[in-house]
């Protein structure tokens, strides 16, 4: 979603990093570098002002003239007033007496009811026990996409029949806690626009139990639009926080660097994506890391550690300390990556140089690469994926017309597996060191 503005903003970082002094009049052209770069970004212009007034006066006071490079001094106070801009991290309200109710509001096409179905999936991650409410009778389908998301998740989904929103949540709540259930999560109806209506409705779904979190969501491709929703809405109700979906669409996203300025509401969620588990806490500083190019290696540590089980990360590892690491342990290693989510935002993960050399290659070409290792290496036998070096030129033949490629796609592959089998080699004789950050 950042894309350009992240490359735009980097080419300025570039040019500041090479000068040894800044006057007051680089860091003027700096400045108004950067604050192009926001408003095309589509951040709202009242924020751009004052985070531009903030950064230029650190930027032209001592902290950045005494520096011993000035240039470094300058993006790190952009990155530090970029995340006072993001707003403080904040966690869900989940003290108290069980069940913790969470209410989820928004306009019609927002992704509530994804939503719903993904903030179960985290929530269950952490040990809760989840109790969804389908509250959303008007819109065709509504329930059906719910209880299908629940039965994905194995899920309990509540709904009944003619029965109005605000006693379908009075009745859910002592279902939950006679269940032993620890967090209900209702789906609302959503409208076109805002109408008293809808404001009424939820005012009465939100007085009817003890509410935990009223979460408001936003799709954040809808720009600037996104702000006047938010206001809209914490005019007429007690939110206590935004999610922001769709962020790894491919519109301008400078809502999300503006809502929280503007509403005063703070962002606890992303969605970054359609599947259930692409739902992440909102981090305000690994955001702004991301934004300027810095990357998010704890992001991207904590998809690792999710994706690859501990055990059989060892077990490989014991694996290749006695030289028997094969292609059946490779395919395995590649499938676990596939849990990490899209290629495209691991590669906004990377750090600095590393991330721009990642980058020179496309994500349709690092997926399709995988994609075609895997079709190579399913189409071998088990014998053959265990000691590749029996596949001599009448296997190789079979094994490429099996995977639909060419018999050089299937050479290459054997070539790179020797070369990996080299590395391990040389490392196991330099003392092993250099395996626990391969496989860490």
């Amino acid at each position: 979603m950042f894309e350009t503005l992240t490359g735009r903003l980097n080419q300025l970082f570039i040019q500041l990093r090479r000068r040894g002094k800044l006057s007051e009049a680089d860091v003027d052209a700096a400045m108004r570098e950067v604050r192009l770069a926001l408003l095309e970004a589509d951040v709202h212009y009242s924020v751009v002002k004052d985070f531009i007034g903030r950064v230029r006066a650190r930027a032209i006071g001592a902290e950045v003239s005494k520096a011993l490079n000035p240039g470094q001094q300058v993006i790190k106070i952009v990155d530090q007033e970029l995340v006072v801009t993001l707003g403080e991290p904040t966690e869900l309200n989940l003290s108290g007496e069980k069940p913790h109710v969470i209410i989820l509001v928004g306009l019609q096409g927002s992704g509530k009811t994804t939503t719903a179905g993904k903030l179960a999936s985290y929530l269950r991650s952490r040990g809760e026990r989840i109790f969804l409410v389908a509250g959303d009778p008007y819109r065709p389908a509504a329930v059906e996409q719910l209880q299908t998301l629940g039965r994905q998740l194995n899920t309990m989904v509540y709904f009944e029949a003619g029965i109005k929103p605000p006693e379908l949540l009075n009745r859910a709540f002592q279902k939950a806690r006679n269940g032993g259930f620890t967090v209900i999560i209702m789906d609302t109806a959503g409208r076109s626009q805002l109408d008293e209506v809808l404001m009424d409705e939820l005012q009465a779904i939100s007085r009817n139990v003890p509410t935990a979190e009223v979460l408001l969501v936003v799709d954040a491709m809808i720009g600037q639009e996104a702000l006047h929703v938010a206001e809209g809405f914490r005019d007429s109700i007690p939110l206590t926080g935004i999610i922001l979906t769709k962020m790894d669409g491919d519109s301008r996203g400078g809502a999300a660097i503006s809502i929280r300025s503007v509403t005063g509401v703070p962002i606890k969620f992303i969605g970054t994506g359609e599947k259930l588990d692409a739902l992440e806490a909102f981090q305000p500083d690994r955001l702004a890391s991301r934004l300027l190019g810095m990357g998010d290696m704890l992001g991207l540590i904590e998809k690792t550690e999710a994706a690859f089980d501990e055990k059989q990360v060892h077990k490989q590892a014991e694996r290749l300390a006695k030289r028997e690491f094969n292609l059946e342990d490779l395919v395995e290693m590649l499938r676990s990556s596939k849990k990490m989510g899209p290629m495209s935002q691991m590669i906004d993960m990377f750090p600095g140089d590393m991330g721009r050399a990642v980058r020179n290659i496309s994500p349709e070409e690092m997926d399709h690469s995988t994609k075609r290792t895997e079709a190579i290496i399913n189409s071998m036998t088990p014998t053959e994926r265990r000691n590749p070096d029996i596949l001599d030129a009448s296997r190789r033949r079979r094994i490429a017309r099996g995977a639909g490629l060419e018999v050089q796609d299937v050479n290459r592959l054997v070539k790179q597996f020797h070369e990996m089998q080299k590395l391990f080699k040389t490392l196991q004789k330099t003392g092993g060191r250099g395996l626990s950050r391969l496989f860490g």
